[in-house]
């Protein structure tokens, strides 16, 4: 059996941004440092300047090591959201792909509450707070986060991709003319406003995990 086509996208992303990375990497290292940067890598700049401050907001100094990693999902993320601008399924418009994703999250959020509350004991006890009759509620609230973040991104892209495929094959020819404007909110607006948001509950998880 062979990979599907939003699979296939999926690694096709990943591909991309690993190119990119290579060249961003390549320029910082021939840029002079008596001269100002380029347009390019002031872009750069600004969207890294623009996730620091978002982890340092939400998380404080301590998060910061997450940093890279939410430059990584936020990339991802955007990147795949918008793949339909150029014909091609987007991935997040595929619900193994965006429970992979949640999974990953809530699997790191476990990790770091069990160091945060310094092993299994501690790790158990955590799931008893405030009071030990809440602990079935606490246990079923973390199991939820990861299903509410998956339906949350896949539903949304998802539905976009519909509606957007139901008005190319109602209009013809005749399309472009309505889909144009659409495609700059289903496709650009939803899709980054969309890994924004998955972004900010990656982090708030992961900061409530915290002791």
């Amino acid at each position: 059996m062979g990979l599907s086509e939003t699979v296939m996208n999926g690694i096709l992303v990943v591909l991309a941004l690993s190119i990119f990375a290579i060249v961003v990497n390549i320029k910082v290292k021939k840029a002079k440092v008596d001269k100002a940067p380029s347009n390019f890598l002031n872009i750069i700049e600004m969207f890294v300047e623009f996730i620091n401050d978002m982890v340092k907001s939400n998380m404080g100094e301590k998060g910061m090591k997450f940093a890279p990693l939410m430059i990584t999902l936020m990339s991802y993320l955007a990147v795949a959201n918008i793949f339909g601008l150029i014909g091609l399924a987007s991935p997040t418009s595929d619900y193994s792909i965006t429970l992979t994703l949640a999974l990953f999250v809530f699997a790191l959020v476990q990790v770091v509450k069990f160091r945060s509350y310094g092993g299994l004991v501690g790790y158990g006890k955590s799931f008893t707070e405030p009071v030990p009759l809440l602990t079935p509620i606490n246990i079923i609230s973390e199991i939820a986060n990861p299903i509410s973040m998956s339906f949350r991104l896949f539903g949304n892209i998802m539905s976009g991709s519909l509606i957007m495929a139901l008005l190319h094959g109602a209009l013809g020819y005749f399309s472009p003319l309505v889909t144009a404007p659409l495609r700059l909110y289903f496709d650009i607006f939803t899709g980054l406003l969309q890994a924004y948001i998955f972004v900010m509950l990656t982090m708030i998880f992961i900061d409530g995990a915290v002791k």
